[in-house]
């Protein structure tokens, strides 16, 4: 199939590449020319597993180009797809002034019936919304051509999107017409291997599919760090309390863990766009307000960790963080935890040593840390410990799990650890010497 994909950010780079690893010649679209030039040159300008090697092969197949031509990317495709960003407005709503843009663009510009399709996470009803802004269009220049808007949302993880793409959980598509939906199916059929996974139903209902989802996920990681503190000041240990609820098919193992909390592009956004569409049409979503409560206060909890232990005057002490990222698989920082946390331990006069796998140049943008001279930047672990007077653990990547431990107490000025991960045993770091506290543990 000829489709086109108009926004490169991680949602519509994943989408353009998956969609040509299969053998659709596929269009990508941005207005950002010099990320134009450097996914044409396959250097892909985001951290995202498995996207370069995709990328890198589907230009080298012409199945997958890269332009700033919107026109000559609708003249080329049947099947649009809208992948531009919706960043939150201050009341919490999403901005939808790229999705009204690219509508509005497509409206003008469109010579034959297209499918268009939202990928971009929208509140309910912008399907609509877009077709109506279509349709204005195609009448101020008299044209009459058939078009169709479907809502397609997205279920892409950072650090796994490609993966997630390639082996979907399931596919949404909500669309009025019957042929179109068989269309959508088609298009998708190669990424479903098994039955069953392609749910079809009406735009509002594939609308509302993405946020429930997004919501649910957010409130079920708040409900595991209000469980984690009560454990640690009761004396249990969350991760067992989790194992054995997780066994539990009714409940499940998957996001059972305790954390500094959720952040990212899409949980902490999502919740409060459900919060405000609940708030327009008279309804107060109580849960998820205190989901957010919730997870804003988690996002404290090891800098508090800290300050319980060491006093509120850190001056003169010296911290390693090990992780920028929000998550572990990305550079992304927004909303990250350990923004908080780190400013949290510089407000109270401490400096940083920090080290993550691949968020640090992120970590020097001026919407984070920017040139800081309270904190410094390690390539190594191990060397973001030299001196320190504790390590936070921050961030759950891999490498923090299988350690050297002899290495960090030889390197460490006192051996505390700050562990906002769970990843090691309290009775082994105790057996080795190590003054070891935990969310989710009293130890």
């Amino acid at each position: 199939m000829k489709v086109a994909v108009i926004g490169t950010g991680y949602v519509g780079s994943v989408t353009g590449a998956c969609l040509a690893e299969m053998g659709n010649t596929v269009i990508c679209v941005d207005n950002n020319a010099d990320k134009v030039a450097q996914f044409s040159q396959g250097k892909v300008p985001l951290h995202e597993k498995g996207l370069d090697e995709l990328v890198e092969r589907n230009l080298d197949n012409k199945n997958l180009r890269f332009t700033t031509d919107l026109n000559d990317a609708l003249r080329n495709s049947d099947i649009i797809f809208i992948a531009v960003g919706t960043p939150p407005n201050e009341d919490g709503s999403a901005d939808l002034s790229h999705v009204v843009t690219v509508a509005q663009s497509i409206g003008q510009l469109m010579d034959h019936p297209l499918i268009v399709v939202d990928k971009s996470t929208v509140p309910i009803g912008t399907a609509e919304m877009v077709s109506n802004t279509i349709a204005e269009e195609l009448k101020k220049r008299g044209a009459d051509i058939k078009f169709d808007v479907v809502s397609n949302p997205e279920f892409l993880a950072q650090g796994t999107a490609v993966k997630d793409f390639m082996e979907p959980s399931r596919i949404v598509v909500g669309a009025d017409d019957p042929k179109v939906l068989e269309t959508m199916q088609e298009l998708y059929s190669p990424f479903m291997r098994r039955e069953g996974r392609f749910y079809a139903m009406d735009p509002k209902t594939a609308e509302t599919v993405k946020y429930a989802s997004n919501c649910f996920l957010a409130a079920k990681i708040s409900v595991n760090n209000e469980l984690a503190n009560i454990c640690a000041r009761v004396g249990a240990d969350f991760d067992d309390v989790r194992r054995a609820m997780g066994a539990d098919p009714r409940i499940g193992e998957p996001f059972m863990y305790a954390s500094p909390g959720f952040g990212g592009s899409c949980f902490p956004k999502d919740v409060r766009a459900l919060i405000k569409i609940a708030n327009d049409n008279g309804y107060e979503a109580k849960m998820f307000m205190q989901t957010l409560e919730t997870n804003n206060e988690q996002k404290h909890i090891l800098s508090d960790m800290v300050i319980t232990n060491l006093g509120p005057d850190l001056t003169g002490k010296t911290f390693a963080i090990w992780g920028l990222a929000f998550k572990a698989g990305t550079d992304d920082m927004r909303e990250s935890s350990a923004v908080d946390i780190v400013n949290d331990l510089i407000g109270k006069g401490a400096t940083i040593k920090a080290h993550d796998p691949e968020a640090m140049g992120m970590a020097t943008q001026p919407e984070y840390f920017g040139n800081n001279p309270s904190i410094s930047y390690f390539d190594s672990k191990y060397e973001a410990l030299n001196g320190v007077d504790g390590l936070l653990v921050v961030t759950e990547w891999k490498e923090f799990r299988s350690v050297d431990f002899d290495e960090m107490k030889k390197r460490m000025k006192d051996a505390v650890i700050f562990d906002g991960r769970l990843l090691y045993n309290p009775k082994k770091m105790k057996e080795l010497g190590f003054d070891y506290k935990s969310i989710g543990r009293n130890v």
